[in-house]
């Protein structure tokens, strides 16, 4: 029930009650004011006959006609009571029915306002009221505040991992290059080389990590230029990079690519789709199988990847989306990725305004279907 619903019926309500104790208040009063005096109604000294019996007489026929009289002064004062109670109430609801809808203009383009910085990703946007100093006034000038320091501990959070990152990842080209180096001289015995393949390994991982959160942090902006794509070219680019890591697992892929047009960061869009197929790949087993699909459905397109491999329980699956969680608590399989993966999926999703859902499949493996807005020829998404 809406707050100007309730507004209206609490305006309703209160002329209802008030309205009837009004109308029963005069009922008592008339019907007592009505009740029948004889010094009033046949006073012995108006009478032309002294008689007894023409006094009772006239007393008599006094009584008819005020009983009569009573009764219809009663039941027009009832019947008019009810007909005004309810016709008041009624124009009660209707007036704070109206009322409300006038006082909750301001809080209606405040959550419009909230609902489109939630749906754009814009922390930069502000509410910026600019009524009177009232309660709706302090609530909007503490939500843009909340705002600001939403929006400076993101950047800073963005700015620290980008920066990280960046100052991580030189280190680690020089050491891939002195170990790369150290294993291909001439007299390099092989313990040498097993220890340099090991720290490659390592250092692999390392950078794979830092790639990682820098995609993480770049997901997390919202995608302001929006240029229309076909889903299902970056799905077949993608699949066709797949294809010489899926031989060498003995993973066999089908793809069932129909027209998915959508706008967006395609280089984004392109990582997101390389997540879900890596991830459908390496956590599989030999002779396993993955399938791609992309569709369009009324208004939003579909990336579908599904894949065979372990029984994943229904518990795990809100977690997999969090950074650095893996299914089966493998945390040592370095070719099996950082834990990244499906938080940056979430992310880019979520960026263009698309939602990502996972469902463990019965013979084991998991379902991923993307959804994101459709762009139409000559629309918008």
């Amino acid at each position: 029930m809406s707050m100007r619903l309730r507004f209206a019926l609490a305006c309703a309500g209160v002329f209802f009650v008030i309205g009837t104790l009004a109308v029963t208040a005069v009922f008592f009063v008339a019907r007592t004011t009505l009740q029948y005096r004889a010094s009033v109604f046949t006073p012995q000294n108006a009478f032309w006959s002294t008689e007894p019996e023409d006094y009772e007489l006239a007393r008599s026929f006094g009584l008819a006609v005020h009983a009569t009289y009573r009764t219809d002064v009663l039941d027009n004062l009832r019947n008019a009571g009810v007909l005004a109670v309810l016709g008041g109430t009624g124009l009660a609801f209707g007036a704070g029915w109206r009322t409300a809808g006038m006082v909750l203009i301001p809080l209606r383009n405040v959550t419009d306002t909230a609902r489109r910085i939630v749906q754009n990703h814009d922390l930069s946007e502000r509410i910026g009221y600019k009524g009177s100093r009232d309660e709706i006034k302090e609530l909007t000038d503490s939500y843009d505040v909340m705002l600001d320091r939403l929006a400076r501990s993101f950047d800073g959070q963005r700015r620290f991992v980008a920066n990280a990152s960046h100052e991580l990842r030189t280190p680690l080209t020089i050491n891939r290059t002195l170990v790369d180096v150290a294993v291909r001289r001439p007299d390099a015995t092989e313990d040498v080389k097993r220890l340099g393949e090991s720290l490659l390994l390592v250092n692999a991982r390392h950078e794979r990590l830092i790639d990682g959160l820098l995609a993480l942090t770049e997901g997390e902006r919202a995608v302001l230029d929006r240029r229309p794509f076909d889903l299902t070219d970056v799905a077949e680019h993608v699949l066709d990079q797949a294809a010489a890591e899926a031989a060498e697992r003995e993973v066999t892929m089908h793809r069932l690519l129909d027209p998915a047009p959508t706008a967006g960061e395609a280089v984004l869009v392109e990582r997101l789709v390389q997540n879900l197929v890596e991830n459908a790949i390496r956590h599989n087993h030999p002779k396993g199988e993955v399938w791609v699909t992309t569709r369009r459905r009324a208004d939003r397109v579909e990336l579908v990847v599904a894949n065979t491999g372990l029984q994943v329980p229904p518990y795990e699956i809100e977690t997999i989306f969090e950074p650095f969680r893996r299914l089966h608590g493998d945390r040592l399989r370095s070719d099996r990725g950082s834990g990244l993966g499906l938080s940056i999926v979430r992310v880019i999703t979520e960026a263009h305004g698309g939602t990502v859902t996972a469902t463990p499949r019965d013979e084991g493996g998991l379902t991923i279907t993307v959804e994101l807005p459709v762009h139409a020829e000559g629309g918008s998404v």
